[in-house]
């Protein structure tokens, strides 16, 4: 991808995701997200309907007449982002690949936290870490995210959902907003998810295409993972193939949601087929 071309993408995604963020889930994020409390602000003269409570006596005497202490919420919040850049995630059979769409989900969240000026970092990885970028502010930093999110080539086509996470809590010594967006094709993660959750606001973002979930009945068909680049003939005329393949499927599905809500954190399944827009408003505002 030439550099005009990457602008280009980075500009539509850019636009798309901004108006959302801007929109819609600016104001659900900030009240889905708190700070880490109030702290002092300023004093001004007593209002009608002010909480008598926050009258500062000393000022109060000083000038005689009533004063009182105005509070803000102090955020300074960290969004991290662990997008799945791993070789499943080049699939799609509606109107873009999943990556495609982990991007834009990416984005919108990054365009929502610096809405709230916010710190947002990313981590792309596949069984390894593949990029690391330290959280910051800014839109530049953001655009350089979006960047990033397009034009990777990763070295890997596997996936270890441990891997990513146990990096990031070793580099992260602060509580973060930590969102993990992949298709969790991928086993063994329980107890990284248990330390990750127990140390940052923890949410998993599960996109799969609808294809991924049931084998048509299609006769012999030949078929390449895309991770293990292992290469079989599949008959998927065989019922018992058919029910074998969509059970191995749900089991996946079923220990992605199961782990990440049994120790606390957000359990999110979105399919290509629907809007991803309606599903984070519906999760942020089921939590707000």
């Amino acid at each position: 991808m030439d550099t005009k071309e990457l602008l280009k993408k980075v500009r539509k995604i850019e636009i798309k995701t901004r108006r959302l963020s801007n929109h819609i889930f600016g104001g659900e994020y900030h009240s889905t997200f708190k700070g880490r409390g109030m702290t002092f602000s300023e004093v001004r003269q007593y209002q009608y309907g002010d909480d008598v409570r926050a009258i500062d006596w000393n000022v109060t005497a000083r000038y005689q007449e009533p004063y009182v202490k105005v509070f803000e919420e102090e955020r300074e919040l960290t969004l991290m982002l662990l997008v799945d850049v791993s070789g499943s995630t080049n699939f799609g059979t509606q109107q873009q690949l999943k990556r495609t769409t982990l991007t834009e989900i990416a984005a919108t969240l990054a365009f929502s936290a610096l809405q709230n000026n916010d710190k947002v970092g990313l981590l792309l990885f596949s069984n390894e870490v593949e990029l690391f970028i330290s959280p910051k502010k800014g839109k530049s930093h953001v655009l350089r995210i979006i960047r990033e999110l397009l034009e990777q080539k990763p070295k890997s086509a596997k996936t270890d959902i441990s891997g990513a996470l146990e990096f990031m809590s070793r580099v992260l010594k602060k509580r973060a907003i930590v969102f993990m967006l992949s298709d969790f094709l991928d086993k063994d993660y329980t107890k990284s998810v248990q330390l990750a959750a127990r140390k940052h606001d923890l949410t998993g973002i599960r996109l799969y295409d609808p294809m991924e979930e049931k084998l048509p009945a299609a006769g012999l068909l030949f078929m390449r993972d895309a991770e293990t680049n292992m290469q079989k003939w599949v008959n998927t005329s065989s019922k018992s193939v058919r029910t074998a393949y969509a059970l191995s499927q749900r089991k996946t599905a079923d220990y992605f949601s199961t782990n990440f809500s049994r120790y606390g954190a957000g359990a999110l399944s979105c399919g290509s087929n629907e809007s991803y827009v309606k599903k984070l408003l519906t999760y942020f505002k089921s939590r707000g």
